[in-house]
């Protein structure tokens, strides 16, 4: 997205370009946990429950999934 070029001889920038970066690995390794625990509960939900029947707390999880999906796609598309 808006990357900026960092030059060798700014330490001061590299450093938080470099810290930037791995704020952005904890938080996609966040991200991609919780995700797939979601998913996997869904999972189970939706073999468990009836057909055509289901709750509002799926949905929901569903809904949790696809922004934390959105939000996965947009940290790794940033590149410091």
């Amino acid at each position: 997205m808006g990357s900026v070029p960092v030059y060798e001889g700014d330490a001061v920038q590299r450093q938080q370009a470099l810290a930037a970066n791995q704020q952005r690995q904890v938080e996609l390794r966040r991200d991609m946990e919780k995700m797939s625990e979601l998913t996997q509960e869904l999972k189970d939900y939706l073999q468990k429950s009836e057909q055509g029947v289901v709750s509002l707390d799926a949905i929901k999880k569903a809904e949790q999934i696809e922004k934390l999906a959105k939000s996965v796609r947009s940290k790794m598309k940033q590149s410091f």
